[in-house]
């Protein structure tokens, strides 16, 4: 299956005072991935499926795990793999690293919800089908 990859440098804002980042801006950094995967990676426009659009993509699971700590200046790339895609909800892989050395990986299920009413929605036509066509080998 197909991964979609940006790189990063780690700031000084994503640190803690031990100089390492600080687990949670992993969790911000994430989401920033997830934004471009939508804009870039599917050509839905994430600014507008949340406004116009009114479409929610809350975390519903997430599991991680914290391997080998990241400081200032180092030069991560964060990564993304569709692992299923369901009705409404679809899975993601995650992973941050720099070269071969793994510093953090996340399992994260999320699910389509209409921001009006917080239910879940059958994810869009055109997000299944960028989804399908560019990530997920279907038959």
């Amino acid at each position: 299956m197909k991964r979609f990859e940006k790189p990063l440098r780690i700031r000084f804002a994503h640190c803690d005072p031990a100089g390492i980042v600080y687990f949670p801006q992993y969790l911000v950094m994430l989401n920033g991935h997830l934004e471009d995967w939508f804009t870039e990676g599917l050509g839905v426009s994430y600014a507008e499926l949340l406004g116009p659009r009114r479409v929610g993509t809350p975390t519903v699971r997430l599991e991680c795990d914290f391997t080998a700590i990241s400081r200032p200046g180092d030069e991560v790339v964060l990564g993304l793999q569709v692992k299923h895609l369901g009705r409404s909800s679809f899975s993601l892989d995650f992973d941050i690293r720099v070269g071969d050395q793994l510093r953090m990986k996340a399992h994260k299920v999320l699910v389509f919800t209409s921001l009006d009413t917080h239910q879940p929605i059958p994810a869009p036509d055109d997000v299944r089908h960028a989804i399908e066509t560019r990530f997920l080998k279907l038959s």
